[in-house]
């Protein structure tokens, strides 16, 4: 790490920090919270100006060739820095053509496109690949809702991850083969982890701090020209790896291919090929189904088991997210919310109705709900459940 470097990462964990919750902590007094137009002026300009006389001295300096880690690290400092001023509406797409952060938009375009991610901070730039320097790791501001809020969805992309991993070993060994079983289990407990996770969130974060504290920090905003939509806590590999393992989503289904090729870059490089990877391989549940001929023996009985009970567990994390983390922190409070704020709610995008209706068909998809109108694997999943023996 270079000295500017350092001295950007130190701009960024300290007085950054402040400026933010100090601009917050102004923006939480109102009766319309979601009002930050004329609050603040003199931090939203010590803000912007600070972070641009650091970032220039970086793109003087140019690629100083320190590393994928490096490179993707100060990526996320000069993404932060940006949805900071769109969250303070230091800039704001819809009223622009190109960002007014030209050196922030240069050097970010420089490193996004050398190391193969969007030019923009990505969720794991505040969970997976977010190093704490004496207990404290990077964030927008030192609220308790915000750590809350990455602590949890750090601790479920973890989980996530590690029921991805195990369902990933399994193809080479075959759904027949004694350590098989083993690994369903850790599969199942990882998505046990994610349950929990999500359930201290739901009673522990409130919905009013969090609608108007932290997610206004995730909102899209330009690079350059280009609007990229916000940082998704879904942007990882390891939940699809799951959706297309367990033959629970399905590759060549337009709608979810789709969502994968959107994600694409929001993901870490070897998130991508594992991805890629895994779209080209057949899943468990067309295995059992291929199997079904066994259905008698040991081996197929109790890992047919386990299998569904993880297809079960992960229906489960869908379901929570969609039913009750969606609704408290998302289309609960926007119905309270000023007219005028409404078309700037989403993160992703898209209006909040269509949003909302692509989670719901996603959870659905998950959890192997009946539906003639969306591909689901509900069918597949009773035949299985037929070889079942019950006794």
């Amino acid at each position: 790490m270079t000295n500017n470097t350092q001295a950007f990462d130190n701009w960024i964990r300290t007085r950054f920090v402040t400026l933010n919750s100090a601009l917050e902590s102004q923006y939480w007094q109102q009766q319309d919270k979601a009002n930050i137009e004329g609050i603040g002026k003199s931090e939203k300009n010590a803000l912007e100006q600070e972070g641009k006389a650091l970032i220039k001295t970086l793109l003087k300096e140019g690629n100083t060739d320190e590393g994928f880690d490096n490179a993707f690290d100060l990526l996320g400092n000069v993404g932060l820095y940006m949805a900071a001023c769109r969250r303070h509406e230091i800039t704001e797409p819809s009223r622009e053509r190109s960002s007014p952060l030209i050196e922030a938009s240069a050097l970010a375009m420089h490193i996004g496109a050398s190391i193969g991610v969007t030019p923009r901070f990505a969720t794991a730039h505040l969970t997976t690949h977010n190093k704490s320097i004496n207990g404290i790791y990077k964030r927008f501001t030192d609220l308790a809702c915000e750590k809350l809020f990455v602590d949890y969805n750090t601790k479920s992309i973890l989980a996530y991850k590690r029921a991805s991993d195990a369902l990933l070993k399994i193809q080479p060994l075959g759904i027949s083969h004694p350590i098989t079983f083993d690994l369903l289990n850790v599969a199942k407990t990882a998505l046990q982890d994610v349950i929990n996770s999500n359930k201290t969130l739901f009673n522990k974060l409130d919905t009013e701090e969090f609608f108007y504290q932290v997610r206004p920090y995730y909102k899209p905003y330009r690079v350059g020209s280009q609007v990229y939509r916000g940082a998704n806590a879904g942007d990882f590999a390891g939940i699809n790896v799951i959706d297309m393992s367990l033959g629970l989503c399905f590759a060549n289904d337009p709608d979810y291919s789709q969502m994968l090729v959107d994600k694409f870059l929001y993901m870490m490089p070897e998130d991508q090929r594992i991805l890629r990877e895994c779209m080209c391989k057949t899943s468990l549940m067309d295995d059992f189904l291929a199997q079904s001929q066994h259905h008698q023996a040991s081996w197929y009985q109790e890992n047919l088991k386990l299998f569904l009970k993880v297809c079960d567990r992960h229906g489960q994390t869908a379901i929570q997210h969609h039913d009750q983390l969606v609704n408290k922190y998302i289309s609960n409070p926007a119905i309270t919310m000023e007219q005028q704020h409404m078309d700037k709610v989403t993160a992703s995008g898209p209006p909040l109705t269509v949003l909302l209706n692509t989670l719901e068909n996603l959870r659905d998809k998950r959890a192997a709900f009946n539906r003639t109108d969306i591909r689901t694997c509900y069918a597949d999943i009773q035949r299985l459940k037929a070889t079942l023996n019950t006794v």
